[in-house]
């Protein structure tokens, strides 16, 4: 069986649809024999520069990088990806750094991950420039035309591509590291070390029978794929609807995200590239483009499929979005930056599907962590992963253990949500189970509570989480953001929930606030959450 990778998988596919737009971002447009030009170029001046390969993955731990790690810091931008197939073509990992981390975040990230290069837009270059000050680093410069002054030392990109020039390259092997750092709902950023050939197919929409012949096809035929990651590409999901589109021969275009979430600007773009297949994510995005749609109506006659996933949304804007757009696909995806993508539920205006229809090697685990759920078993389990898993978290080897577990001699993921199996096979998952409130020995899954307070009239956004209480040990707290003119007192929105749930659910405590706390991907912020609770209003 073929070991892919992604720059493999890439050249399979410029070979058929070389001519064809791969990525588009504004009026910029750059075709598959494009990208693949200039990345090899990079890749050139990357491996000059003595980054690429240190050690075979066959002589390292699970949680090691014997590859050089290569920080992106940047905004949405067709250099992007291209800067992360040159460094898979030099054997380097490229690796996403938050653009909007402060100086202290982004120097810490880099010396956790032990950063060789760092590749930025001139725009963030003050930033960077404090971060890295005193750290060997390879720096690489896009202009972006914002006039800020480059990071001293720094190579402008466009000479970077240009000086590369045909140079001999390594031949890339499916042990080669892809990263993405993710911060999960707690603590500091960590490194999730995938196997290309892994990710490929975990992730990125491989086929496991795929062959150059196979996706060239593929690529060929699919001549009306238009896929808009709205999402950063400095998140998982954003990276894996990008590759995804790109294994099938499609364009891929891309939202300016250094612009505040304008959904009349994503619609337009929408209506303007005849996209066929828009990702989103939770209610933070689907909400203010449900009321978009409302305002006004544009063509998207062309839209087959909304993807959505890395947040919950509320039933509200799904049915919503049904109605608004009646010819759309709406894809619900269950999934992980520890796990790819596991399971996924697809609703119509026909139909709508009941949970998550486990995809390959999705499984759920006992609590006790020791056996797979059998279907209809009424033990309330692990969400988990066997088969194409990460191989670990960089340097801790504790985390890894933990979270990619050998049970019988068998790799898995387990990211941490609670499920339970129906009979069916289907998986519901519950929610996070650090996102559990215990209260007065009863559990608690935030984001149940959280479905249910959104679909309120009277709220736009709201979150979950627990506070300390000396009756019950911890008490749920709403942190609700009510929607211009309306009201909505703590009991009656308490009420609201006993209606749909059991009693010791309902918040006993709602925060009201301006706007709901969330990152740029659009998930949750937790953390801000629990600071907000502190002052909510007892019923």
């Amino acid at each position: 069986m073929t070991e892919w990778t992604l720059a493999a998988a890439n050249d399979a596919v410029a070979a058929a649809v070389g001519d064809r737009d791969m990525v588009v971002w504004g009026a910029d447009r750059r075709t598959y024999a494009e990208v693949g030009d200039r990345s090899r170029r990079l890749a050139g001046h990357l491996v000059a520069r003595g980054l690429g390969l240190h050690r075979e993955r066959a002589g390292l731990e699970r949680w090691e990088c014997g590859q050089s790690p290569v920080a992106l810091i940047m905004a949405n931008r067709p250099e992007y990806l291209e800067a992360m197939y040159a460094s898979f073509r030099a054997r380097a990992v490229p690796f996403n750094v938050n653009h909007q981390y402060r100086p202290h975040e982004i120097r810490a990230l880099l010396e956790a991950i032990g950063a060789e290069a760092v590749i930025y837009q001139r725009q963030l270059a003050a930033v960077v420039g404090e971060a890295v000050a005193g750290l060997d680093l390879v720096l690489i410069d896009i202009d972006d035309g914002s006039g800020a002054e480059p990071v001293a030392g720094a190579v402008d990109y466009e000479r970077a591509v240009e000086a590369g020039g045909p140079a001999s390259l390594p031949e890339p092997q499916g042990d080669d590291l892809y990263m993405v750092c993710t911060g999960g709902t707690t603590g500091a950023p960590k490194g999730v070390l995938w196997r290309q050939a892994d990710i490929f197919h975990a992730a990125m929409g491989g086929p496991e029978a795929a062959t150059a012949e196979a996706l060239g096809t593929t690529a060929v035929a699919n001549t009306e794929g238009r896929w808009f990651a709205a999402p950063p590409l400095m998140h998982a999901a954003a990276q894996w609807t990008a590759f995804a589109g790109l294994h099938t021969g499609a364009t891929v275009v891309l939202h300016d995200d250094t612009q505040r979430f304008d959904a009349g600007a994503i619609l337009r773009v929408a209506e303007a590239e005849r996209i066929s297949l828009i990702s989103v994510v939770g209610d933070a995005y689907a909400r203010p483009l449900v009321e978009e749609l409302r305002r006004r109506s544009y063509d998207l006659s062309s839209l087959g499929t909304i993807g959505i996933g890395g947040a919950v949304t509320s039933e509200e804007h799904k049915l919503a979005l049904l109605e608004l757009i009646p010819h759309v696909m709406i894809v619900d995806g269950y999934g992980a930056s520890e796990t790819g993508g596991m399971a996924f539920g697809a609703r119509t205006t026909a139909s709508k599907a009941a949970g998550f229809a486990p995809g390959a090697g999705a499984v759920v685990l006992s609590a006790d962590r020791r056996r797979l759920l059998d279907p209809g078993d009424d033990e309330v389990g692990w969400t988990a992963r066997r088969g194409r898993v990460p191989l670990g978290y960089l340097g801790d080897p504790e985390a890894t253990a933990t979270t990619f577990p050998v049970i019988d001699g068998e790799r898995f993921a387990v990211p941490g949500d609670r499920a339970t199996l129906g009979e069916d096979g289907a998986i519901t998952v519950l929610g996070r189970d650090s996102m559990v409130v215990n209260t007065g020995g009863e559990k608690v899954f935030v984001e149940e509570v959280e479905e249910v307070l959104r679909g309120h009239a009277a709220v736009a956004d709201a979150l979950v989480v627990g506070r300390p209480c000396d009756r019950f040990g911890q008490e749920v707290v709403g942190v609700v953001q009510l929607r211009p003119g309306a009201t909505a007192t703590a009991a009656e929105l308490r009420e609201f929930c006993a209606g749909s749930l059991a009693r010791f659910k309902a918040p006993r405590a709602i925060a009201y606030v301006d706007t709901i706390g969330r990152h740029p991907s659009g998930k949750p912020d937790y953390r801000w959450a629990r600071d907000a609770a502190a002052s909510a209003e007892q019923v």
